[in-house]
């Protein structure tokens, strides 16, 4: 479980321990050192010392810990420098213990603060969904089993229990918005309207009940109109809804490059996008949408992605984002209705680069033809045609970055199966390794 040493993950972490005993089961307390505060060295050997007590005492735990490293990038905030690189370190360190399961000591109120902040950010349904008591990332499962509990709950169990957390003085940083919506803002709220945490959290419960449903509505209406190469087509499109259109766009948006579509991108395709012809638009981050032969495509302004890497074993047969390292890109492995290939076929992939002579079919009716063709055919720009091709245990091969999956690898109607999208790094240079 993620472990600052702070009250919420100390209380977590004991309660975690004590179930473990009666359980028979092992706890990896993972720390993250971010090295922005001098606290930060004496936080670590505080855990270190700790654990080490508790382990003496019998409970069935071990500590693991990693170091940030780098900076966040121009325009970029340091609160979502520091989030996004505790989660990767997260996730490296359960992988590298052997878990599944990572458990966060989120509680109703972050949820509450979540939810006002995404709020005053002009978040939509998405947004206001806050943080999901569950979900699936990286080949692990994130749980915050503490996510309904009120805070007062949380401080009870510490004075119970005797705990000494540390204390975090970046929790009152001003700068920080959510250190200034805990210090000005809930005081007030609170004293205003006294079921403030309960209430908003039942707003992100409502919220994630909408988004799931407008998901839904997305997957049904993109369906027919993207094509393998993850490419939407424009007529098609346009047949929506004003409405449909703008959640289809989103739900594209957000499949193609990982991130949430911005208010003024939308409303720009929504008015701009012709019938026919050429043209483009930015979409900030290093991203821009293309319109090309009656297709809109987004891509990356990075440079070409490289078309040599490692060759890799990997298990894709897992809905979820999996990284391709040396290849300067993530694999998205998404559920389908059509036009998959079945998740056994997935299970052992191998990654290579092109070597010259492989010959791919894009349709059911059609034949199979040269890449440089298929591409040409496709419209696929020549930063589009980078990245590893994927091929099946018994040699066929299964997907081509900008094509999309083989047609003849595709499942029969109506079985379980699976789609597979490459999303290069944008604003990134893929590593260039020799294959071995």
């Amino acid at each position: 479980m993620a472990f600052s040493g702070g009250r919420d993950s100390l209380a977590l972490l004991h309660a975690t321990c004590r179930a473990a005993q009666t359980l028979g089961l092992q706890v990896v307390a993972l720390h993250i050192h971010h090295g922005l505060l001098p606290e930060a060295d004496a936080w670590l050997a505080r855990a270190q010392r700790l654990c080490t007590r508790w382990r003496r005492r019998g409970f069935p735990l071990q500590l693991r810990w990693a170091r940030l490293s780098g900076q966040p990038a121009p325009g970029e905030s340091l609160e979502a420098w520091a989030r996004a690189g505790r989660y990767a370190a997260l996730a490296r360190l359960a992988g590298e213990a052997g878990a599944s399961l990572v458990l966060l000591a989120h509680h109703r109120r972050d949820q509450a603060e979540t939810v006002l902040l995404q709020a005053l950010r002009g978040g939509g349904p998405a947004g206001l969904s806050a943080m999901p008591a569950s979900v699936q990332r990286a080949g692990l499962t994130w749980a915050r089993p503490w996510l309904a509990q009120p805070h007062a709950a949380i401080d009870a169990y510490v004075r119970r229990h005797r705990l000494r957390p540390v204390i975090d003085p970046s929790n009152a940083d001003p700068s920080l918005a959510r250190s200034r919506l805990r210090g000005q803002v809930w005081p007030a709220l609170s004293a205003a309207f006294g079921d403030a945490e309960g209430a908003l959290a039942a707003a992100a419960r409502r919220a994630q009940e909408a988004q799931a449903a407008l998901t839904e509505l997305a997957a049904m209406d993109l369906a027919e109109r993207v094509d393998g190469a993850g490419r939407l087509r424009v007529a098609a499109w346009r047949q929506l809804s004003l409405a449909r259109q703008a959640n289809a766009l989103r739900a594209w948006w957000q499949s193609q490059t990982g991130r949430g579509a911005p208010d003024v991108l939308v409303a720009r395709l929504l008015t701009e996008v012709p019938a026919h012809g050429a043209a483009q638009w930015p979409a900030g981050q290093g991203w821009r949408v293309l319109q090309h032969r009656g297709w809109l495509q987004a891509s990356g302004d990075a440079p070409p992605q490289a078309t040599d890497g490692p060759v890799l074993t990997l298990d894709l047969s897992q809905p979820g984002h999996w990284p391709a390292a040396g290849w300067g890109g993530t694999f998205e492995v998404v559920v389908v209705a059509e036009r998959g290939v079945a998740p056994a076929l997935l299970r052992t992939v191998t990654l290579r680069p092109r070597g010259g002579g492989e010959r791919f079919q894009f349709d059911p009716r059609s034949l199979p033809r040269g890449l440089k063709k298929q591409f040409q055919a496709a419209a696929v720009p020549v930063e589009g045609r980078g990245g590893p091709l994927v091929w099946a245990g018994d040699g066929r091969l299964l997907f081509v970055p900008g094509l999309g999956l083989d047609a003849r690898c595709h499942a029969p109607p109506g079985a379980p199966q699976l789609g597979l999208r490459w999303r290069p790094d944008p604003g990134q240079s893929a590593q260039t390794k020799a294959a071995g």
